[in-house]
């Protein structure tokens, strides 16, 4: 799977959706032309955008703004509301004062991360997001115009925020240098799900890519935050995980089905990890 246009399915007559995803869901680098706001639910959520990796606590906001490509980690016991509208979903009200920002410039030049926002905007953007998923979920008559109003108020309070300094104009050429490192990342992310319950080295890695050994390693630290021996063990505890919690099958299948080499090394990277023992774990979800 290589970095894709994402169309989220959007009413054309009411070009807004909002949904929750649990964090055991990892999502490749995509780009689509909606804007995307993230509200962490629960726990810690892992996205990257803008060349860094970003961990969300809980009631933290990002947004990204059309055509930015981003991706989701896997971000275990977290839950995460998802919102995406078109921008014509302001069209008679989009450019009725030509001297303001039009909203493509205030998703480009505001703040991204709400760490970033002053306090009071924290709050009152924490609280719209909250209620304009409570009024879809609810749906009560008129809901529609609910959600209309709030997301305006929405866009007014983003309008309020300082810019963010020295931003940068979007050339070609780095959206395309953008775009070349994330395709990498793709195929790296790619042929560790397509892989990862078999021996992976690092020169396996690395030539996925056409990376030298240690080129591989400083550019993926670089941009995923973390080394990639680290990455490949979380992926595969968070593979046990999932095994532990929704099939049960004897401690070495799960070990040889997540990519470990035996029980003993399984039981050891788990632990340490985890916190518990795997058959500990598993009895906890029960």
């Amino acid at each position: 799977m290589s970095l894709y246009l994402e169309i989220p399915e959007l009413h054309s007559a009411f070009p807004f959706r909002t949904f929750i995803n649990d964090g055991w869901e990892i999502v490749y680098p995509h780009w689509h032309k909606e804007i995307e706001v993230i509200y962490c639910l629960t726990g810690t959520v892992k996205l990257g955008a803008f060349g860094e990796i970003f961990e969300l606590a809980e009631g933290e906001i990002f947004f990204f703004p059309s055509g930015e490509p981003h991706f989701f980690l896997a971000s275990p016991d977290s839950k995460r509301i998802v919102f995406q509208f078109d921008l014509r979903f302001f069209y008679e009200q989009n450019n009725l004062v030509t001297s303001d920002r039009t909203l493509l410039q205030l998703f480009d030049e505001a703040p991204n991360y709400s760490q970033q926002w002053p306090l009071l905007a924290q709050k009152n953007l924490n609280h719209l997001l909250r209620e304009i998923f409570d009024c879809q979920e609810t749906r009560h008559e008129g809901w529609q115009y609910g959600v209309t109003g709030l997301l305006t108020q929405f866009i007014y309070a983003l309008y309020q925020l300082p810019k963010k300094p020295n931003v940068k104009q979007n050339t070609a050429k780095e959206n395309l240098k953008s775009r070349e490192t994330l395709e990498l990342l793709d195929q790296i992310f790619e042929y560790v799900e397509a892989n990862f319950d078999s021996p992976i080295t690092l020169a396996a890695a690395a030539k996925q890519v056409g990376f030298s050994q240690t080129y591989f390693s400083r550019f993926f630290k670089q941009k995923v935050g973390l080394p990639f021996s680290q990455y490949l063990k979380e992926y595969r505890i968070e593979q046990a995980k999932f095994l532990l919690a929704t099939e049960h099958l004897p401690m070495s299948d799960v070990a040889a089905k997540a990519g470990f080499a035996n029980v003993k090394t399984f039981h050891h990277v788990f632990k340490k990890t985890v916190g518990c023992a795997p058959l500990q774990y598993q009895k906890q979800l029960t």
